[in-house]
């Protein structure tokens, strides 16, 4: 008999108006590179499956959208800068939390951390788009999940 265990999830943290999704990873020997330090492109898987797991708690069915004809999120912008490494066997926490939010798009700073030690942060903006790959109006749930992550001025 195989005991059926569920994956990994993050959860959201702090009052209401100013949530953040919190989500952790280790880092495994597959993520560094020659010099033992975590290859940079790692930090954006790390912030993908942060804001997949983000949106699914969020109750925000990307594949029940996709299924439906409706849309899908797409990657339109990202900004990333590297601030520490990380190492071999670290524990890294992603914060992720929503700065902007438009009829199409939302635009989320994600920040990688190990303990207090920033070691990067990213701007991404994501846009929904159609089957036929144009721009869509977001579900009208989608957007009233996403106004709950907006960070109050001067907290982003």
């Amino acid at each position: 008999m195989v005991t059926q265990i569920e994956p990994p999830t993050g959860r959201f943290e702090g009052p209401n108006g100013s949530w953040r999704h919190q989500f952790a990873v280790r880092v495994y020997y597959e993520d560094t590179d020659l010099s033992g330090v975590v290859y940079h492109a790692n930090y954006l898987r790390w912030f993908e499956r942060a804001r997949s797991d983000m949106l699914r708690l969020l109750g925000i069915d990307q594949r029940a959208a996709q299924e439906a004809g409706e849309g899908v999120y797409a990657v339109a912008g990202l900004t990333i800068r590297y601030a520490a490494p990380a190492r071999l066997d670290d524990a890294v926490l992603i914060q992720s939390h929503a700065l902007d939010l438009g009829a199409a798009s939302v635009t989320l700073r994600q920040k990688a951390f190990r303990g207090d030690l920033l070691l990067a942060e990213a701007d991404v903006r994501v846009g929904f788009i159609s089957p036929e790959g144009r721009p869509r109006r977001q579900p009208a749930a989608w957007r009233e999940a996403f106004a709950n992550l907006l960070a109050p001025e001067g907290t982003a």
